[in-house]
């Protein structure tokens, strides 16, 4: 029996990898990406007050394009609001051109910035670059966003994830922040999962090491997701 439960388990699917579109807005709009057919989703980052610091919402069509993106940092009152229109992200509020797409949906350049995305050949953006800086952004074998490092002038502002071991727990992270070199930052992240190994909660510890005594900030990330 016990070998009969282990050969099931080995037959069990894998998750769904995550595709270059979801990996890539998600490293470059700071959210959890998600795997699988999501049509629409929410995430809600609430502080030690349980109050809204950060709010994330998403619309997806079938072939995993983001139709509308929409992020509010309550915080600092700042955000955008996104609407997919032809091959570009206009504002939902203005219709001014915001970010120019290459191919069907993926990131090609943020207007108003110069700042300009280059893809490797499965189609995840890696690079971005204008006049005054240089990204560069990292992903595991399964397209979960590592990190990334942007270079100005004289400053290299650097994130690097260790993700779990475990395949179905892709979510459940460390973080550092560099800052030229040095440690400014640490984040450790623990989810509870959907059937589609999609976190449904989860806790984020953000530690400040830059200042003494060390600031340690503690959230709820709550996320509501809807598949097709």
């Amino acid at each position: 029996m016990v070998s009969a439960v282990l050969a099931g388990c080995d037959d069990a699917p894998a998750p769904d990898a995550f595709t270059p579109e979801m990996a890539s807005f998600s490293n470059e709009f700071d959210f959890d990406p998600l795997r699988g057919p999501v049509k629409d989703f929410s995430q809600t980052l609430m502080n030690e007050e349980d109050k809204v610091a950060l709010r994330v919402t998403g619309t997806l069509s079938k072939e995993g394009c983001f139709e509308t993106l929409d992020f509010h940092d309550v915080e600092s009152n700042t955000g955008a609001s996104l609407v997919l229109n032809a091959n570009f992200y206009l504002d939902s509020m203005t219709q001014e051109k915001r970010v120019k797409l290459q191919g069907k949906c993926q990131l090609a350049e943020l207007s108003g910035t110069g700042l300009v995305y280059e893809t490797d050949d499965k189609g995840f953006v890696v690079a971005a670059r204008n006049s005054d800086a240089e990204i560069r952004y990292r992903y595991d074998s399964e397209g979960y966003p590592l990190g990334r490092t942007a270079k100005s002038k004289d400053k290299e502002l650097s994130v690097e994830a260790t993700v779990s071991s475990d395949a179905h727990k892709k979510h459940d992270y460390t973080a550092e922040t560099t800052l030229n070199g040095e440690v400014v930052g640490r984040a450790n992240q623990s989810c509870r999962y959907d059937s589609h190994f999609n976190p449904v909660s989860c806790e984020l510890v953000m530690t400040d090491v830059s200042v003494t005594p060390n600031k340690v900030q503690k959230f709820t990330i709550k996320n509501i997701i809807n598949y097709y």
